[in-house]
């Protein structure tokens, strides 16, 4: 290579007993920076309304040492939005990040392979159509717990037609775009053929929105994400060899079939609790993991990075939403601002290739 050649750096290994590490020291500082910023960007989006409250303020009232006005103001009113944004990011930078890394794709992410349209079907079908056995049993279980279906199933259609002999990231992508038409297409049709009152609330649903959060549906998203989360945790280690291929995990004594399907249907899970929470925020998931390796300097998207992207960018988003014009816009439209020419910028990055 013109005289000279370039040798690749090999990251340390570090071993405390029986347990043993790769130590990255640019990972866990960006990783850290990451955590920093994502907890400054939440308390400044508690801090702005009607009512500012300053940052000290509100860190005061979150460890308890606050007047009863910031608590009320903080705790009651603001606090589910922004923690709502908070777990949302977290469960779409996850998601996002194990979709790409089984497809092996930049563009394989939640919204494209159809899983958040599929929940947005289902949660539009519950709120335009009365009466009827479906229409009841989507009101008994709850529009948060049909939306969840609606991406499960989604996401194990898009899995199960996209299965030959393994999983191809091109074909899984290709799918994924058919079924997300399908889907929206269906949305359509409901939207076109139902109650104009209706079609409003349907409609606010599909931006994607934090507006008028409430505690139960933040704990609901917070457990069913920590669940999940902690799932992925103890299959992450078995996870990492599959990004050399099906070979290498097989040499190495992993179950790839048996992991990849656990970690799809984790990821699966993590999108239909965040559209559940917040409707189909679009392009977060997509875009989190992307920057998060671009950040970290790592070939694959990392999962606690492209978690923290997730949640920085959401909340961020909500915030800007909510500052940047004179009337308050639902966080769905900024991020799809955002996410629109990064999409982009990766096709054309893909093409020049």
């Amino acid at each position: 290579m013109n005289g000279t050649e370039l040798k690749p750096s090999v990251a340390p290994g570090v071993r405390l007993g029986h347990v043993s590490f790769v130590w990255r020291p640019w990972m866990v500082c960006v990783t850290l920076l990451l955590a920093a910023a994502t907890f400054l960007v939440f308390c400044l989006s508690i801090g702005v309304g009607d009512f500012p409250i300053g940052l000290s303020r509100v860190i005061a009232t979150m460890l308890g040492r606050g007047e009863q006005v910031d608590e009320f103001v903080i705790m009651d009113l603001r606090m589910p939005r922004a923690l709502a944004g908070l777990v949302v990011g977290i469960a779409l930078g996850v998601s996002g990040a194990i979709t790409q890394s089984i497809a092996r794709n930049p563009l394989a992410s939640p919204d494209i392979l159809g899983i958040t349209t599929g929940a947005s079907a289902v949660a539009v079908f519950g709120v335009t159509v009365s009466g009827g056995t479906a229409a009841a049993i989507v009101s008994s279980v709850g529009l948060s717990a049909a939306a969840l279906a609606g991406g499960l199933g989604t996401g194990l259609l898009v899995y199960f037609l996209a299965w030959r002999r393994g999983i191809d990231g091109f074909r899984l992508i290709l799918i994924g775009i058919s079924v997300s038409a399908v889907m929206e297409a269906i949305t359509t049709w409901l939207m076109l053929t139902a109650d104009i009152r209706d079609v409003a609330r349907a409609q606010a649903w599909l931006i994607g929105s934090l507006d008028n959060r409430s505690w139960n549906e933040v704990w609901v998203a917070l457990w069913g994400s920590l669940v999940l989360l902690v799932v992925v945790s103890c299959v992450a280690f078995q996870f990492k060899p599959l990004h050399f291929g099906d070979e290498v995990a097989a040499g190495l004594g992993v179950r790839y079939s048996t992991v990849r399907a656990v970690m799809l249907l984790c990821a699966v899970l993590l999108a239909g609790v965040a559209v559940s929470a917040a409707g189909p925020v679009p392009f977060v998931a997509l875009v989190a993991p992307q920057v998060a390796m671009r950040l970290v300097r790592c070939p694959t998207p990392p999962m606690v990075a492209s978690a923290l992207v997730g949640a920085l960018l959401l909340i961020g988003s909500d915030l800007l939403a909510r500052t940047a014009l004179p009337i308050s816009l639902p966080v769905g439209l900024v991020t799809a601002t955002i996410g629109g020419p990064f999409l982009v910028y990766l096709l054309v990055r893909a093409n020049l290739r």
